[in-house]
């Protein structure tokens, strides 16, 4: 499962506390006070790296604490900081407050790094409060608390290349041959609810020209989907997120489609689903095709013709199926 957004808290250390203590040593009479300052809590840094593709990390684990400040000490120690914690995330996440919805970050260069949790401040000795007319304090200050937080963590570029196109478009067949991904590939639409990532590799190994990039097989689409008209809402979200798209063309008529509209999709894919295992299936496919226009036999394979609620068309292949586009 690819997992592109989360949820999780931080919470960064406590400043440790102010130390009340003073000097006691033979042939030093009214030493005064010595007692140190308390460390500053660890804080929290997120930080981007290219050695993760996906936010899985933070699937089963949401809380991330950092380590507190230790106390002062006698002889005007300082109290050791505590320790920070540094998150590792893909590149391209975005960092977001999750009550406020603010914009925390948006990492999208290997190594860049932001701190999301400031550790509290130390409190201060009673060395501090000494004065001419008050020489034996007996008062130090507490550690400031760190700052804590719920964020919303959301994964903006995923690939180097997506594959985008409706449904039933090849998208994942094309995946699993040129890279050694294996998505779940079905004769009926929208088989694929999540995006899946492959790597595929140029050139022989050790030759020196070798290279390679991150494929990503998005979710197919439809008229609408960036308004949340799809089945997989949030498939839009990824697009937006790649390099280059490489987008799957057809030599259909202009005006006239072979896919059902966006206004009756929803009520095609249930009524397709009630009717999937019926024995009638067949016969409400070619009823379609034929109060469509089209004929009632269009010569394709029976089992695809039975599950599937898009009336099909035979279109020829175009020559250049494939074509990469940037994104300007």
């Amino acid at each position: 499962m690819f997992y592109d957004h989360t949820k999780i808290f931080v919470k960064a250390g406590d400043g440790g506390n102010g130390s009340i203590h003073f000097r006691r040593e033979k042939f030093a009479p009214f030493g005064g006070p010595d007692g140190g300052d308390g460390g500053r809590g660890g804080s929290i840094y997120i930080e981007a790296t290219s050695n993760l593709n996906t936010l899985v990390d933070y699937r089963y684990r949401q809380n991330f604490k950092a380590g507190a400040g230790e106390a002062g000490a006698r002889q005007k120690m300082h109290g050791a900081k505590g320790e920070d914690v540094v998150l590792s995330v893909p590149r391209g996440t975005i960092v977001r407050d999750a009550e406020t919805g603010e914009l925390i970050a948006d990492l999208v260069e290997e190594g860049q790094r932001v701190m999301v949790a400031r550790g509290g401040r130390g409190g201060l000795g009673n060395v501090h409060f000494a004065t001419a007319t008050h020489q034996a304090p007996r008062e130090a200050q507490n550690g400031e608390h760190g700052e804590e937080r719920w964020l919303l963590l959301e994964l903006r570029l995923i690939a180097d290349v997506g594959l985008i196109g409706y449904p039933n478009a090849g998208k994942s067949t094309l995946l699993s041959v040129v890279t050694a991904a294996q998505p779940k590939i079905a004769d009926y639409p929208f088989t694929t609810l999540s995006p899946n990532l492959g790597v595929v590799a140029v050139g022989q190994p050790g030759s020196g020209d070798e290279f390679g990039f991150v494929l990503a097989d998005i979710p197919g689409l439809i008229e609408g989907a960036a308004q949340g008209m799809n089945f997989y809402v949030t498939c839009s979200a990824p697009v937006c997120c790649c390099t280059y798209l490489m987008a799957h063309r057809s030599n259909a008529t202009p005006g006239k489609t072979s896919r059902t509209s966006t206004k009756n999709c929803a009520n095609t894919m249930s009524s397709w689903q009630r009717a999937r295992r019926s024995s009638s299936s067949i016969r409400w496919t070619c009823r379609r095709r034929r109060n469509a226009g089209l004929p009632s036999k269009p010569g394709l394979k029976r089992r695809a013709t039975q599950y599937s609620p898009f009336p099909q068309q035979r279109i020829k292949e175009p020559t250049n199926s494939w074509p990469i586009q940037p994104i300007v």
